[in-house]
């Protein structure tokens, strides 16, 4: 299992700190939120933030864009030290070439998935990808319920996947905990996104490896 740390539940009075707790845990990347107030309900970090992570983080950046227009940001987003880059297919008009050009800028490429959207819209793009996002929770805000329903969505895009010969990983982001964490390994999950339970955790660097073990 893959754990990616969300640094959206990070004490962003000191957020050196977390990263660096992140760099000495076994988290195997770090998980960025942007988001505009226009895609989603709220507004996170942008450019420098994401470039003062870059300059401290010892692990890949997974930078999650929950933005309109994302193809316009992708050569920037690789300037300041982005290894993933996540785009919704729900902000894409055309995802295909917004792939490429991720792919073209030196980036892994990722597309997300809103919680009602099906795993069926990818079956065309699938195999060009690196991995696929599956939100469990409605994207915008930290510390949401899971929704039950996602366990049934990975095992269809896992299915999916298999039948298109794809190499993308899964990856899961909302809700996730030690308890639905476990149930999403045993569906096929490939990558854990997790912020609450691991920054809200008397021990961050212990919750981060039992995540781990799932």
């Amino acid at each position: 299992m893959l754990v990616a740390p969300s640094i959206l539940s990070a004490d962003f009075g000191n957020l050196q700190k977390d990263i660096e707790m992140i760099n000495n845990s076994k988290a195997d990347m770090i998980h960025i939120d942007i988001m505009d107030g226009v895609f989603v309900p709220n507004i996170s970090i942008g450019f420098p933030v994401v470039k003062s992570v870059a300059a401290v983080a010892k692990k890949p950046l997974d930078v999650h864009l929950m933005i309109v227009n994302p193809e316009k940001y992708i050569s920037r987003f690789k300037e300041i030290g982005a290894t993933w880059l996540n785009v919704h297919y729900e902000a894409c008009t055309h995802l295909n070439r917004v792939v490429h050009e991720i792919h073209e800028a030196g980036m892994k490429a990722a597309v997300t998935l809103n919680p009602s959207t099906p795993v069926s819209v990818l079956e065309e793009i699938l195999p060009e990808l690196d991995m696929v996002l599956l939100m469990t929770v409605n994207p915008g805000f930290g510390g949401q319920k899971f929704i039950e329903s996602s366990i049934a969505k990975v095992k269809k895009l896992r299915n999916l996947i298999n039948l298109t010969a794809s190499k993308a990983i899964i990856e899961v982001d909302g809700g996730v905990t030690l308890e639905t964490g476990k149930r999403l390994a045993q569906a096929g999950v490939d990558v854990l996104v997790s912020g609450n339970t691991i920054f809200k955790s008397e021990d961050p660097i212990k919750t981060i490896g039992q995540l781990k073990e799932l």
